[in-house]
């Protein structure tokens, strides 16, 4: 039986130490793009930096490095591959263990693609790194390949599927019953593994407990929106909060900005860097 902690305070961050800098509050990285997708691991990586943390860097496919780098300039990006590399590849796997050894986070995931070589690379990743990871899109994809290999987690991990993205971990249909389907979520979490199972009222899940996010409004059923949560929670996961306790104030924030996003520009119109653009006063507010 789940414990339902939804109306539980929502964990803080810590407050920002005067004497701090930009090594103190989180080094990310973003392990992703492909030809066609390179705005998302771009999205990822503003949403961590406007989510707090001190020091972003994007690693996409040499193909791409040049689109993504002109998003933001506060981003760092590395290119792996040939110059016309459109796909993240295993054999790439050597140079981003040296890239991850200093950082402190990880997503991996946003517009990665499901080439062969790209599912093989996120294999290893999930299995060898041991920083905590955020895990979206293709990276979900990939292990939904290898589900054997979901509690293999050489660290702890929080899987970000949406509905669809679940099935195809689980092999089950996700359920109408939020109850249900809470359930259905705590099949996939453990204590170093949480679940995010994104939609009306977004669940959080460690196995044990369940909380039910109470932020966000139909106008995030947007493309990119999953990219900016995916950088949210990374970014909180970097300055030191808990798996468990990033995912929930991630979700909840990420919905704020959504909802505050609505109220100025209205549902229809909203896109995803409408949410980012909302985070600063969200994390206000909280």
């Amino acid at each position: 039986m789940l414990t339902d902690v939804t109306h539980e305070q929502l964990p803080k961050l810590a407050s920002r130490d005067p004497e701090g800098h930009k090594g103190s509050y989180g080094r990310a990285m973003i392990i992703g793009g492909s030809r066609g997708k390179a705005g998302a691991p771009a999205l990822a990586g503003m949403a961590t930096l406007r989510s707090g943390s001190g020091l972003v860097t994007v690693v996409v496919p040499r193909g791409v490095q040049e689109t993504v780098a002109g998003f933001e300039p506060s981003l760092m990006t590395v290119g792996l591959g040939e110059a016309a590399c459109d796909y993240l590849q295993q054999e790439s796997l050597a140079e981003i263990f040296e890239l991850a050894a200093n950082q402190t986070c990880l997503a991996l995931g946003p517009g990665m693609g499901t080439a062969a070589s790209t599912l093989r690379l996120v294999h290893a990743l999930y299995q060898k790194l041991s920083q905590p990871m955020v895990l979206d899109a293709d990276a979900l994809n990939a292990m939904s390949e290898w589900k054997e290999g979901l509690t293999l987690n050489a660290g702890p991990r929080i899987l970000t599927p949406h509905p669809g993205e679940f099935q195809r971990l689980s092999g089950k249909k996700c359920a109408d019953d939020l109850n249900e389907r809470a359930e259905q979520a705590a099949t996939l979490a453990s204590q170093d593994r949480i679940v995010v199972l994104k939609g009306h009222h977004t669940i959080v899940t460690d196995g044990e407990r369940v909380s039910f996010n109470q932020t966000g409004n139909p106008g995030m059923a947007t493309g990119g929106s999953g990219d900016s949560l995916t950088g949210i929670i990374t970014a909180l996961l970097g300055q030191g909060m808990t798996p468990w306790a990033a995912a929930r104030l991630g979700v909840h924030v990420h919905g704020l900005a959504g909802d505050l996003a609505a109220e100025e520009l209205g549902e229809v119109s909203l896109i995803a860097s409408d949410i980012i653009d909302y985070l600063p006063l969200a994390f206000q507010r909280v």
